[in-house]
């Protein structure tokens, strides 16, 4: 009878092994993997998947193709992923709107970001900056909020669209300064930069990876950054915690997704190689040139950022009343 049990189990055992799906497992990865972006090409999110998909081809051995899928602020690209089969050949660039901000604008998403997704690991952050005009009559944040706070409703903020970081950081900032500044948004970060710049709109809150070149350009005013310590870039700008702002920081981060119920060592796989292209010298100054500081680490801690950036900006999000369907 034990030998019979024994003989059974060591087949069913093998059964195992042979089925395609532990062979493919094995030996990941042995296929091409499609990175998805849920952007435009060009941008930084499409900007940094490159050069982290470059960095991964060399150690993971296989090629990785970029797969754009922009709009609907994200989710097309994010339903796309969560549905897509649990192998590691289906990955995904996300960001704060994917894992922190849609599930409080949108009243239902197609998908859960905290059920429907394998964490596999951060891939960094970059501050967000508050600017103004150059010819703004506030020459510091002091001066700034003491502008505002005399004139309600008549100073305008641009920002690359509702529900962007940008908007929802001044949001954050004007229920910390109990300021009332009025929303312009655009079509993206581009042609909100160039109206500030021109003097349209006085002010922003702008990201290093797309505002850092006229930051330190001199071509806006950098009144105070929204992380945790002073940037290396920009020494002389105060952070919002050192002017006053407190429990204001603000930072949009990116991370790598895949489809809920990837194996294990599918994600050890991808988490370890995402580590060390994060340290290789073209990474590295491509994440310098955007301002971004690199966030190695494990899934879990990956998706405890994520779940706090959510629980974060739910209320804030609540109480500026802002919707996107």
């Amino acid at each position: 009878m034990q030998r019979r049990h024994l003989l059974a189990t060591l087949a069913s055992g093998a059964a195992l092994a042979a089925s395609p799906f532990a062979r493919a497992q094995a030996s990941y990865p042995d296929q091409l993997i499609k990175w998805v972006v849920p952007y435009p090409a060009g941008g930084g999110t499409d900007v940094i998947a490159r050069s982290l998909a470059e960095a991964m081809r060399q150690t993971l051995g296989q090629q990785i193709v970029i797969d754009n899928r922009p709009g609907a602020s994200t989710n097309i690209g994010a339903d796309l992923v969560a549905k897509s089969k649990p192998d590691g050949y289906t990955i995904m660039s996300a960001d704060n709107a994917v894992l922190a901000f849609n599930e409080h604008l949108f009243g239902k998403l197609p998908f859960n970001p905290e059920r429907d997704f394998t964490y596999i690991g951060a891939i960094g952050k970059f501050p967000l900056a508050l600017v103004v005009n150059p010819d703004f009559p506030a020459k510091d944040f002091k001066e700034f909020l003491a502008y505002v706070k005399a004139n309600p409703g008549k100073v305008n903020y641009a920002s690359p669209g509702n529900g962007s970081p940008h908007h929802l950081a001044m949001e954050l900032f004007k229920n910390r300064t109990g300021t009332f500044i009025t929303h312009i948004p655009y079509r993206g970060a581009a042609p909100a930069m160039a109206d500030v710049m021109g003097g349209q709109v006085p002010c922003m809150f702008l990201d290093l990876a797309s505002g850092l070149p006229i930051m330190q350009g001199k071509k806006v005013r950098v009144l105070a950054i929204g992380s945790g310590a002073r940037n290396k870039l920009l020494p002389d700008v105060p952070t919002l915690a050192e002017v006053g702002v407190r429990d204001a920081e603000v930072f949009a981060f990116q991370g790598l997704l895949g489809p809920a119920g990837l194996p294990a060592n599918v994600v050890n796989r991808l988490n370890g190689d995402l580590n060390k292209a994060m340290s290789t010298p073209a990474v590295l100054k491509r994440f310098a040139d955007f301002g971004m500081e690199a966030m190695p680490g494990t899934p879990q801690q990956f998706q405890q950022l994520a779940r706090a950036e959510s629980r974060r900006w739910g209320p804030v999000i609540k109480a500026a009343g802002i919707k996107l369907d």
